[in-house]
């Protein structure tokens, strides 16, 4: 029987941010862990306004750290 390795959800956009913006994912993952009391829009918009990251990629940060 094969199994479906594939990543699937917001990690799948790992890879491509950390080539992007050269930081490990631990990296913005601290980063947001360090903001508990903002609401998911409020932090995404963080990570877009003062570390440059698209919107993609933010969301999926955020959707990620809240959903683990």
């Amino acid at each position: 029987m094969a199994t479906d390795d594939k990543v699937k959800g917001p990690a799948s956009y790992f890879p491509s941010i950390e080539k992007k913006y050269g930081q490990p994912i631990d990296h913005w993952l601290d980063l947001i862990a360090n903001r508990p009391d903002e609401k998911h829009m409020e932090t995404v918009n963080w990570l877009k306004q003062e570390h440059g990251l698209g919107h993609g990629h933010a969301n999926a940060l955020v959707a990620y750290h809240r959903k683990n």
